[in-house]
């Protein structure tokens, strides 16, 4: 099976590049590699690789920073999509496997999202995911698949595991917010089921995927700072502070629940989700050892 992986160079990416099957014959395009912004690469490649299934690990994930850069999120996370989703049509026979995020839910909720709930992005972030999610399901049909994931963290790259590592070696408290709650996920896990959808082609839709259990930021930065310590990573246990979202302000507003259904998803690929705190403390055992 021929896989070509867009954004090979992301958090994501670089986790499907590393737990890739054996059966599979794999190309790994980085930003540099393959700009999904430029219709010329994206046919040429196609072209040249055909693959039997594209996986998108490739997005503008800058929450914040999307609010004052709309154009650049927009191109990035809707029209490259659906460029890339034409693009797949085209290619008789070939999937799309998308990845997408919590932000598309304004999180008023009070029990998880399934795949079929009312979307309601806050942010141009999650708005122009959700116009890539709508891309693939429209030209694709049955050969799109669309993941929704949440809080993705790998050891290396910019994600909130390593902004916590870098402000708690500088010894100061730390203020967390305590009132959005969403699941803590690692890179390696959303790739684990990113490889059962591919070996799975009769799937189709809007899936999701996250770590088992809840927390909020604060939480998932108090079992940061208590992993980190037990592993030697900072030297002093970091005092962690909570504090309302009303007291950090940002340019984004963020959903204050975002936590995932899953069910459908662990009933399709027979799966068990892992505790998100079991899999930090890989993450951060991997961060000790480098």
């Amino acid at each position: 099976m021929r896989v070509l992986i867009a954004g090979a160079g992301g958090q994501v990416g670089r986790a499907l590049v590393r737990t890739a099957p054996d059966v599979c014959d794999l190309l790994a395009l980085t930003r540099a590699q393959l700009d999904l912004t430029d219709s010329s690469s994206v046919n040429a490649v196609m072209a040249k690789a055909r693959p039997d299934v594209v996986i998108n690990a490739a997005a503008y994930t800058a929450v914040d920073k999307a609010e004052s850069d709309a154009a650049a999120a927009q191109a990035i996370n809707a029209d490259a999509v659906r460029r890339l989703a034409e693009a797949v049509h085209r290619a008789p026979g070939c999937r799309l496997t998308h990845i997408s995020t919590d932000f598309v839910f304004d999180g008023t909720q009070s029990v998880p999202y399934a795949p079929h709930a009312a979307t309601a992005p806050l942010g141009v972030y999650g708005s122009t995911k959700l116009a890539g999610e709508r891309a693939v399901t429209e030209i694709l049909g049955d050969r799109g698949l669309v993941l929704r994931t949440s809080w993705v963290y790998d050891a290396i790259g910019r994600n909130f595991v390593n902004t916590m590592l870098r402000l708690m070696r500088e010894g100061r408290p730390l203020r967390v917010v305590a009132d959005q709650i969403g699941s803590p996920t690692s890179a390696d896990s959303v790739a684990s089921v990113l490889w059962k959808f591919v070996s799975h082609p009769e799937l189709n839709g809007i899936w999701h995927w996250s770590d088992a259990g809840v927390a909020s930021w604060y939480d998932f930065a108090v079992a940061i700072a208590e992993e980190a310590h037990s592993l030697g990573i900072v030297e002093a246990e970091p005092t962690v502070l909570p504090i309302a979202t009303a007291e950090y302000p940002t340019p984004a507003k963020r959903p204050p629940f975002s936590v995932l259904n899953k069910e459908a998803t662990t009933a399709a690929l027979g799966l068990v989700p892992v505790h998100w705190r079991h899999n930090l403390r890989q993450v951060l055992k991997e961060i000790a050892r480098a």
